[in-house]
């Protein structure tokens, strides 16, 4: 390139940049040593092409953009033609970041434009007492550290911290960007992986010792029991349930912790053929949950595993046993063990709190000790207790998944709030004790806790909090057999602490609403017979398609108001919307999971005519966070109508304010199945262009699926509704 043309080239780089669409940077790759020839199709890159690979759109988030085959030029606003080139890949990255963080909403964003009227007031209200929340903390964390945003911090061994820069391309022992982003964003999923294989563990193991007689509480859904045992062919005939119980207990626990290579069982008996054979094309089939965690942390430790590449397709493998440990799995044994649960209405937001009540909160992921502590505080003995303190009796509240478990399996839990706003509902006043167990529980809530006397106990040994009382089960479960004991202890310090905090100042909102919850797989079936109605509405265009909104909460994106931006423009283009975990709360919140006119006046006329009809609301309710088990079972049937895969269908999943380990597992979970994910908030992974690719490009060939990013939740969910129109056009529909 001569000078001339280099010098016009700086002049214009800055106008007329046309190469694709909403593109603030992007690279163009002389190739000469053509360092990606050993990447496969996507990835390749031709000697001495000229070509588009990352660019960023006008948020600062990467999109991998349509390649150019050859030389090419632009044209400026005037007409004249012209090449230029860029500074290098990092430069760009780093001005992207510079913008993405311009999106982050401070803390009075979130007071003039939080949709819930209840959480302005409980923010203008821990203003007024003195405390912070997680929206003054993340205002007071910013700006955000553009390495870390990047992906291109390294600390995993002690000769760094490490940083990608210019002048440093690679850490000290010689990873480079793609090795050191791949690497963070696997520890991110093992961790994920673990979280929920924790959580399988706790409920498959209750379940085996239900069914021994050691854990004294009944097996209520002998239904799943006997149909769970029959797929992964478990011998039922003339069997007594817990015998039964216990071989499913053990196939579920082999495949969470085996050691030597095997089928996993649990994948060979609920994944569907078809993604069975590309997971094994593709060489993810996992031995076991544990070692898969054990062998991330392995191969993405100082000078292991140097090869992006293969960090990825670790990182593929921890999603695969998230999903059918971690999810699945738990999925079966908690509805084993407690049921199914069944539709029911309940009310919702922190304005159901009670006063003159024992006010008894549940918060996080284990809900067998969360039965036993409800079952003791409604009967008639803890009542009588209650009132003997003043008390109009007991009242149980959820926060999170422990709530969500608990509300359509036992009348009176009334769910409040999602984790991110859990220190509000401390903030009321209101609660006599919190009941914590594992994850989404932040340490932040000690503070507000003791501000109000209010007791919080942890039952897990994974999860403690400094000053909280632990009345729960030991490290080695050897106290498992005093499961009601400890339920009734729980109960009887909530009393105690009632009593104890008489004149407790108390505030409480006076917003609150009802939400119809529960629509599993069986409901489903009981109420239409089949999946056929749901499968013919879509063939017939009265709903276009259908997706699973979930995920946790994160102020790098306006809270709770992104999920019902997302959701306004799905169910106006005729999407049916299932909903669990977090980003339920704002749905049932807002009157979304009702069939009031209100619900019905946000969706289009062909949605609506097929709901109103059968008295259905626009977003169907099924549960925690681990029942995204109940939609892909949802997906799956309506597929099976259609004699379709799940990745040709009008499916999608959408987590638009993912937070935590999990939610990166979580949409790869799904996109592992074929179905694509999106979201308002970036992993972070600017800083390598072969792990943006991966992700939001390469997987379209072997998976059929891609995670798609846009932190504009409205852009989000318009390309939703354009790629199921893509799907159904593929479909003949």
């Amino acid at each position: 390139m001569n000078k001339k043309i280099e010098n016009k080239t700086n002049e214009k780089k800055t106008k007329g940049h046309s190469c694709g669409e909403h593109h603030r940077q992007v690279e163009h790759h002389h190739d000469h040593h053509n360092h990606y020839s050993d990447v496969e199709d996507p990835l390749k890159i031709a000697p001495h092409n000229h070509r588009a690979i990352i660019g960023f759109d006008k948020n600062g988030i990467p999109k991998v953009l349509v390649p150019v085959s050859g030389t090419h030029t632009h044209v400026d606003e005037h007409g004249n033609e012209y090449e230029h080139i860029h500074g290098s890949f990092t430069d760009d990255y780093m001005k992207a970041v510079a913008e993405y963080r311009k999106t982050f909403p401070s803390k009075q964003d979130v007071l003039d434009q939080v949709p819930d009227p209840a959480v302005r007031e409980m923010l203008l209200h821990m203003e007024q007492i003195g405390h912070d929340t997680a929206f003054d903390r993340f205002d007071a964390q910013k700006p955000q550290c553009s390495f870390g945003l990047c992906g291109t911090c390294c600390r995993i061994c002690n000769m760094g911290p490490c940083k990608i820069t210019p002048k440093s391309p690679k850490g000290v022992c010689g990873a480079d960007a793609d090795l050191i982003v791949a690497r963070n964003l696997l520890r991110g999923a093992a961790a994920g992986a673990a979280q929920h294989g924790m959580h399988a563990r706790e409920v498959i193991l209750m379940l085996k010792w239900a069914a021994q007689g050691k854990m004294d509480i009944p097996i209520v859904g002998e239904y799943k029991v006997r149909a769970m045992a029959e797929a992964f062919g478990i011998q039922t005939k003339n069997r007594q349930l817990k015998n039964i119980a216990i071989d499913l207990a053990d196939v579920l626990l082999e495949d969470l912790s085996r050691t030597e290579p095997d089928t996993y069982k649990t994948i060979q008996a609920c994944a569907p053929k078809e993604r069975q054979e590309t997971w094994a094309k593709m060489d993810i089939l996992p031995i076991s949950a544990y070692h898969e965690v054990f062998e991330a942390y392995h191969k993405s430790g100082c000078a292991t595993d140097g090869d992006w590449k293969s960090i990825m397709q670790q990182f593929l493998r921890c999603g695969l046993v998230f999903t059918f440990s971690g999810v699945v799995s738990t999925s079966i044994a908690t509805d084993s063990l407690l049921g199914v649960g069944d539709r029911v209405t309940s009310k919702i937001n922190i304005g159901a709190l009670k006063k003159g009540y024992v006010n008894i909160a549940v918060h996080g992921h284990l809900p067998v000790l969360v039965k036993e502590i409800v079952k003791a505080g409604y009967s008639e003995k803890f009542q009588e207790m209650a009132k003997k303190v003043g008390a109009k009796g007991i009242q149980f509240y959820g926060i999170c998944c422990s709530g969500l478990s608990a509300m359509y399996r036992y009348e009176g839990v009334i769910p409040l709030s999602n984790a991110v706003s859990a220190e509000l509902v401390l903030g009321t006043g209101a609660l006599d004790l919190w009941v914590a167990d594992v994850q989404e529980v932040y340490p932040s809530i000690m503070d507000v806790a003791r501000c109000y006397k209010t007791t919080i106990v942890t039952t897990s040994d994974s999860a403690r909090l400094p000053g909280a009382e632990h009345i729960g089960f030991d490290h080695h479960h050897s106290n498992k057999g005093q499961i009601k004991e400890i339920a009734e202890k729980i109960v009887t310090r909530a009393i105690e602490s009632f009593d104890a905090r008489k004149g407790m100042p108390v505030f409480i909102p006076p917003y609150e609403v009802e939400a119809e919850v529960g629509f599993s797989l069986e409901y489903l079936h009981k109420h239409y017979g089949s999946l056929k109605p749901l499968a013919d509405a879509i063939r017939d265009g009265k709903i276009l398609g259908i997706v699973n909104m979930v995920g946790c909460n994160n102020p790098k994106i306006m809270y709770e108001k992104a999920i019902l931006d997302v959701c306004d423009v799905l169910l106006k283009n005729n999407v049916l919307i299932i909903t669990n975990g977090c980003a339920s709360f704002p749905l049932m919140k807002m009157g979304y999971c009702q069939t009031s006119e209100f619900a019905y006046s946000k969706v289009g006329a062909g949605l609506r005519e097929f709901l109103e009809k059968d008295n259905m609301p626009p977003v169907w309710h099924v549960g925690e966070c681990i029942d995204n088990t109940r939609s892909s079972g949802i997906f799956a049937g309506v597929a099976a109508e259609f004699g379709k895969n799940l990745y040709e269908m009008p499916f999608a999943f959408s987590s638009p304010e993912w937070s935590n380990e999990k939610g990166i597992d979580a949409a790869l979970g799904f996109r592992l199945m074929g179905i694509t994910s999106y979201h308002c908030v970036e992993a972070q992974i600017f800083g390598s262009k072969n792990v943006i690719h991966f992700l939001k490009e390469a997987t379209k060939e072997t998976l059929h699926s891609s995670m798609v990013v846009d932190a504009d939740p409205v852009a989000l969910g318009e390309k939703i509704v354009a790629d199921m129109k893509e799907k159904r056009a593929a479909l003949g529909l």
